[in-house]
């Protein structure tokens, strides 16, 4: 019947084959070569496959013709594990008779010392005996070291092996903690004569006595079988006592050698301990499993006959692909989506089975709500109720203690998601007013920290949005509202997307962040539409060029905006449009926002700068009376001073650009952007020493100020700082890498500094990115004629007038060569 089983599972068994093939293929390597693996540790969150693959992993042994072993957590202290390996190999016909003399022995030594326990009940030994001082209770009662460790269950596995097991449901507690009392009179003060081992050795630690008799006799196995692996599954359960003992067993002679033929399979739900299992890599090997992949859920389901393709897809949805949950809704035969049921009370409490205080339980349920967790997110989550009778410190060391609990590389900790979906579902489907008022709590815990972030934020550059610290805090108030309330929080996060576009187009991952909020909320919450709406801006923003304009085409067409929120979204689409270079597309949307409000300053700013930008003719001229506009809007604001200050300086009215950016200067000392733009001006002028003052001071206060870095490594390679320059583009690089710009002003910097050859590299890489930048092509030119190479130089400076017909420096240059370089 056993083996009837056996084939039928196995013939049921989909994936993991990459798995399988790692370790089938370690049998074809001797033990002597490097590439050989002596140690496998399975691991993986309840549910994921784990002993399924195990018993796999011992078909294929067997397949080699190892001497196969298999224990679990049945096997709860050192002496039944290494009993139950005698009593597997024995059943393969090859006995361990020294390890079974030794357990036999060892039994019987248990056996009288616990019945010498009980026959002299009132021998409790020094620290218990009656009247001695400082001890409390009646003569022959157990000491309380030995009541608190009998009461907690380690006499089974670890004070008195073997006894514990046998006795847990027929001997009194304080039976047993008398015994360990008596155990340790008996055997522990009292050495043979001629001997320095103490007696209580064999008894108290199994390990010292059956080890060595263990590596002897899978020594001699190792003649008459080609492997020998062993199989610990469970090992999160007996890891406590296994841990250590395997560790020293592997790696050191104490107990004897372990035939090199020998190969140990773990299977828990944690990875080896790094403090313990130190220096791994040359000897073991590592198989994390996750959920299956979707080909191998849907292998696993066309195999018990479900194909149906809404059926397949709500089972995907619901089991997360956790194997467990899949064969679980695929076994009762679903016909239709609406018959396959929620696993979710099956599946947490396949987590949390080995926990039975009922507090820890709940506490475990109500952390799972929040996506990242420390101690001031417990305390939210748990609420008054909780953490009167259980602190919020000790549920979160609790909860790290937990195996499907990782540390954030961030800091703090997180579940994981296979374990926190069906978490969630329960709680929602199960409690939802306790769902509602937990995800109030925590954000209004997020909301007070970015409160607090924005005071300290205070002054820095650039929009919250930009700002990751802020950013981060923002998007789990924003999570946690739409899952308290997601139809009242939808309008409000919705006006937090077009921010997150606006900030979008220098850096990169904002409007991401706030799509994957609406996407997961709808999730976890169970809204379908709000699931949608998030899976549709990550879908637009999967465009990296123009992402956020289409997220701002999708908020403004169904967003159902105010007024106030479309003017924004304008602006925020004119700005996306700007950064693409799209000027007209920005005008217009601009214009729309001025349509809407004619008050709006940021609509007239937006134009401003953007026909700045365009610089046909008339543009700097209408530029400055939308300028003018913003001064009405908005009087004695910085950024008006600045902007025409900014605008003044492009069309080359020096002068006055300093007096507006000296004002503006005035207004915001703090503000970067004026002092880059002051700094240029003051270097047009003739003041370079200036110049880089004001050029230091911005990117002092605003480390990541490209174009000013670029800037400043021009000025630095002009007054001879050239290792200087080229720092600055190595960073701005690092900032913006791809710039064509950067590598052009790095080419510059080293032509100037006579390092043609690598100035021509930096110009080549710069035209690789833009084949249209003429600029490099004319400054490439000028480096090949200084190294002598007049024909390329002539044939860069004829590409670069194709380009640009009107680069008058180019002809030059082209003319000079041409006249002989006179």
């Amino acid at each position: 019947m056993q083996e009837l089983i056996r084939r039928r599972r196995r013939a049921g068994f989909v994936g993991r084959q990459e798995e399988l093939r790692v370790f089938r293929e370690n049998f074809d390597e001797p033990p002597e070569d490097e590439r050989h693996r002596f140690l496998f540790c399975v691991h993986g969150p309840a549910g994921v496959g784990k002993t399924s693959l195990v018993h796999e992993l011992r078909q294929v042994a067997r397949d080699r013709g190892a001497l196969v072993a298999y224990v679990d957590d049945a096997a709860d202290t050192l002496p039944l594990v290494l009993a139950e390996v005698a009593a597997q190999f024995a059943r393969q016909e090859r006995r361990l008779k020294g390890l079974e003399r030794a357990l036999a022995g060892y039994r019987q030594r248990v056996r009288e010392a616990g019945a010498g326990a009980a026959v002299d009940p009132g021998a409790t030994g020094a620290a218990g005996a009656a009247g001695a001082p400082g001890t409390t209770g009646a003569p022959g009662a157990p000491s309380a070291g030995s009541r608190l460790v009998a009461r907690a269950g380690v006499v089974g596995i670890g004070m008195v092996p073997v006894v514990g097991p046998f006795a847990a449901g027929a001997v009194d507690p304080e039976q047993l903690a008398r015994g360990a009392d008596g155990l340790r009179e008996r055997f522990g003060s009292r050495r043979p004569r001629g001997t320095g081992e103490d007696l209580a050795g064999p008894l108290l630690e199994a390990e010292r006595a059956l080890t060595p008799a263990l590596t002897d006799d899978l020594t001699s196995a190792a003649d008459a079988a080609p492997w020998l692996v062993l199989f610990f599954d469970t090992y999160e359960r007996t890891a406590p006592f296994l841990d250590g003992w395997l560790r020293d067993v592997m790696t050191t002679d104490r107990y004897g050698e372990l035939p090199a033929n020998t190969v140990v399979v773990l299977s828990g739900q944690r990875p080896l301990d790094p403090q313990l299992w130190d220096d791994t890599g040359d000897f073991a090997c590592d198989v994390p499993l996750s959920p299956f992949t979707e080909d191998e859920a849907r292998g696993l389901l066309a195999a018990k006959g479900v194909t149906d393709e809404p059926v397949v897809a709500e089972v995907l949805r619901l089991s997360g692909r956790l194997p467990v949950l899949v064969s679980t809704l695929a076994e009762s035969g679903p016909q239709g989506p609406d018959e396959v049921s929620d696993p979710s009370a099956g599946a947490v409490e396949r987590f949390l089975r080995w926990e039975p205080d009922p507090g820890r339980r709940t506490a475990a349920l109500d952390c799972a709500l929040p996506r990242r967790l420390d101690e001031e997110v417990v305390a939210a989550a748990v609420g008054e109720a909780g953490s009167a009778g259980f602190p919020a410190p000790e549920v979160y060391a609790w909860l790290r203690t937990l195996p499907f609990v990782a540390d954030r590389p961030d800091g703090g900790a997180r579940y994981h998601d296979v374990v926190r979906a069906p978490m969630l579902r329960l709680r929602l489907n199960s409690a939802p007013r306790a769902w509602s008022s937990a995800h109030v709590r925590l954000a209004g815990a997020f909301a007070a920290r970015r409160r607090a972030r924005e005071e300290g934020d205070r002054g820095e550059v650039g929009r919250p949005w930009a700002r990751p610290a802020w950013r981060a805090l923002r998007v789990e108030e924003l999570y946690h509202d739409l899952c308290a309330r997601p139809g009242d929080a939808f309008a409000g996060a919705l006006r937090e997307g077009v921010e997150a576009c606006h900030a979008q187009t220098r850096y990169t991952a904002v409007a991401r962040d706030w799509a994957r909020v609406l996407a997961d909320a709808g999730e976890d919450a169970g809204e379908e539409w709000l699931r949608r709406w998030g899976e549709d801006c990550l879908a637009a923003l999967a465009d990296e060029h123009l992402g956020s304009v289409r997220v701002l085409d999708l908020i403004l067409a169904r967003g159902g905006l105010d007024d106030a929120g479309r003017v924004a979204a304008y602006n925020a689409r004119g700005w996306c449009h700007f950064g693409a270079g799209m000027f007209a597309e920005a005008l217009d949307d601009h214009a729309r926002a001025v349509d809407l409000d004619p008050a709006d300053p940021w609509g007239h700013h937006g134009l401003a700068i953007t026909l700045r930008a365009r610089a046909e003719e008339g543009d700097h001229e209408t530029a400055l009376a939308h300028i003018d506009r913003c001064a009405e809007l908005a009087p004695g604001a910085e950024w008006v001073a600045h902007e025409r200050g900014e605008t003044y300086r492009r069309m080359g009215r020096h002068e006055d650009a300093l007096a507006e950016l000296d004002r503006a200067h005035d207004l915001a000392p703090r503000e970067p952007l004026t002092l880059g733009s002051r700094a240029q001006v003051k270097f047009v002028l003739g003041r370079p020493s200036e110049a880089l003052a004001d050029f230091d001071h911005a990117i002092a206060l605003w480390p990541d100020y490209t174009w000013a870095l670029m800037r400043r490594a021009h000025i630095r390679s002009i007054l001879g700082d050239k290792e200087g320059a080229l720092a600055d583009l190595d960073q701005a690089e690092r900032l913006a890498p791809g710039g064509s710009g950067i590598l052009g002003e790095r080419g510059d910097v080293l032509r100037f500094a006579g390092r043609h050859e690598e100035a021509i590299a930096a110009y080549g890489r710069a035209l690789a990115l833009d084949p249209g930048y003429a600029w490099a092509l004319g400054s490439r030119a000028l480096a090949h004629e200084a190294l002598g190479d007049r024909d390329r130089a002539l044939a860069d400076l004829e590409r670069a007038l194709e380009l640009d017909p009107g680069y008058g420096w180019a002809r030059e240059q082209r003319e000079r060569i041409l006249a002989g370089g006179l």
